[in-house]
């Protein structure tokens, strides 16, 4: 958490800069206290963004962090961890950007649930054969602290899972 005297020292640093001033601080003391402040409002924003989701009518919070939502209830049978699913499945980011998705490159992937995200392994547990659920995962339920090619650090991930095949 910021101190009170670095938030202090960060926003007249800021206020000399834009003013052409010379700063009172050397600006590597500056370097923490705004990666501090700009860590914070990100995870304000994250935290906004998931409580945004979990109001959508329909949605549910899970202790793990996950948000579920069906949208298209299946009627057949729910598989379990250790199950091999076949999926179609559109990832994008909160701002809906697309990260990745089977349904573009019209080929649904088949895998065994306990051997992806967490979020997923929990999430697609809840989907019913031939459903079609909102899975929407915070970071630490996602690829964590550091993210991935192609997926920042913290991020948030909204997928839209149909399952069409349980072993």
């Amino acid at each position: 958490m910021l101190k009170p005297d670095d938030a202090k020292t960060v926003v007249e640093g800021l206020a000399d800069a834009a003013a052409a001033k010379p700063l009172k601080a050397d600006p590597k003391e500056l370097r923490l206290p705004i990666m501090m402040l700009k860590r914070e409002a990100e995870d304000a924003h994250r935290v906004a963004l998931l409580e945004g989701y979990a109001k959508e009518p329909g949605a549910k919070a899970f202790p793990s962090g996950l948000i579920y939502k069906e949208l298209k209830k299946g009627t057949g049978a729910k598989p379990r961890a250790t199950s091999i699913v076949k999926v179609h499945y559109h990832g994008t980011f909160p701002d809906g950007n697309v990260f990745d998705s089977s349904v573009r490159r019209g080929e649904p992937i088949e895998f065994p649930l306990n051997g992806v995200i967490p979020c997923w392994t929990e999430g697609v547990q809840l989907i019913s054969l031939g459903g079609k659920s909102q899975l929407v995962c915070p970071h630490p339920i996602a690829y964590g602290e550091r993210g991935r090619p192609g997926i920042p650090e913290r991020a948030i991930l909204v997928f839209e899972v149909e399952l069409f095949e349980i072993k």
